[in-house]
């Protein structure tokens, strides 16, 4: 009698070649950098290592792996991380080599056509009109103030810090948001409005200054804990879509929310801020781009963040968003890129986050399953800072007008 393991192995034999050809395409995909990977049929394989870059170290379980890899892209390649067909003791080397070799790469990870196509179907059915908008942010964002309170800075930032030499996490957020009111620049006694205003960091440091601030979020769990954490401050914070948003004020601040708009409501959320914008008013937006090089494959595609993470997200394509701000009369201004500064801000929220885990201080509601895709999310995006696939970026919109 034949034992299960044995005829597992005969199997992983056989079919090695044909996954070794994937990987000749992957080798020859990477300039730079290189995955150490030990295969399913027991042989190492060193792929890349042509030039200077991270080292990725890789073990495939199952040759599964790869093909969940070429046919689903980066959700199959999840999927099958989940599954435990591939590990490594640090994703964000394979990640970040995935993006800094994309070009030469070419379409090896990414999904195919009926993949695709299914992924797409789900995706549009979460486009971002007023009803899955609200839907999609509760998905993400009301998961629950004790889960972020778990792993965030004391301060409930959930978004890239600005870090300076030696700064800590709390200390780079406290200079990004005072980085985002300088660019505001409203004086006190002047009115701000917060579109995507998060656990209410930003709007508690504009209260502080004088400033008169209307903030809105479309997650429930985040206004309840704004209003109560602004309580006594000129703050007045609701559940409101930035389309129904009335009034004009002397500035806005938008940081990492317009992510969450989806590209076919790009025009409608720059004309809100045209509309809501007093003459020669400024609009201080934080915002994070993808590569100019991959959107047409990324705005054709669904990745792992919008299908298991994030539904309804869309980066930024910087030069379309541009003008599409100028056709709004909205001029662009004072540009800022500081994509490491969020790779570090990941790690470091990843350090935090195992560090409640370990603790046991995330809540109990959620199992290791969950944990899991958080961590795997955290590194994947990290991955793609120090890749260079994706940026963050602060600019400042001025209305036209004086």
């Amino acid at each position: 009698m034949v034992d299960q393991p044995s005829r597992t192995n005969r199997w992983a034999r056989r079919v090695a070649p044909i996954f070794h050809r994937i990987l000749d395409r992957i080798d020859a995909g990477l300039e730079r950098g290189a995955i150490d990977a030990l295969l399913p049929d027991g042989t190492r394989r060193l792929l890349g290592g042509r030039n200077e870059g991270p080292v990725a170290i890789v073990t495939l379980v199952r040759w599964r792996a790869l093909r969940r890899l070429i046919t689903g892209g980066s959700i199959g390649w999840y999927e099958a991380w989940m599954a435990g067909d591939w590990t490594s003791p640090d994703l964000v080397p394979i990640f970040d080599l995935f993006m800094r070799n994309r070009a030469t790469l070419g379409n090896v990870a990414r999904a195919k056509r009926g993949a695709r196509l299914f992924a797409r179907v789900l995706h549009g059915l979460r486009r971002n009109d007023r009803g899955n908008a609200r839907r999609n942010i509760a998905a993400h964002y009301d998961l629950g103030n004790d889960f972020y309170e778990a792993w965030l800075d004391p301060s409930l930032t959930y978004s890239s810090a600005l870090l300076g030499s030696g700064d800590t996490l709390a200390a780079g957020q406290t200079r990004k948001l005072a980085a985002m009111l300088d660019r505001a620049a409203v004086p006190a006694g002047g009115s701000l409005l917060e579109i995507g205003c998060g656990w209410g960091s930003l709007a508690e440091a504009a209260a502080r200054r004088g400033i008169k601030v209307r903030a809105i979020t479309l997650a429930a769990e985040q206004q309840r804990f704004v209003a109560e954490r602004t309580r006594g401050l000129p703050v007045a914070v609701s559940i409101t879509d930035y389309r129904d948003v009335r009034g004009t004020y002397d500035a806005i601040v938008s940081i990492e929310m317009v992510e969450a708009v989806g590209a076919e409501y790009w025009s409608d959320y720059l004309a809100a801020i045209a509309r809501l914008l007093k003459p020669g008013g400024r609009a201080a937006i934080q915002f994070i781009k993808i590569a100019d090089d991959i959107w047409p494959a990324y705005s054709s595609n669904v990745d792992f963040i919008q299908a298991c993470v994030f539904p309804g997200g869309m980066l930024i394509h910087e030069p379309r968003f541009t003008a599409l701000a100028k056709q709004h009369g909205l001029s662009w201004a004072d540009r800022t890129a500081f994509g490491l500064d969020y790779a570090e801000t990941l790690r470091l929220w990843r350090e935090r986050f195992d560090a409640a885990i370990a603790d046991g201080r995330l809540p109990a509601r959620f199992d290791a399953r969950f944990a899991a895709l958080w961590r795997y999310y955290l590194m994947y995006c990290e991955g793609g800072f120090r890749g260079g696939g994706i940026d963050v970026v602060q600019i400042t919109l001025v209305k036209e007008g004086a």
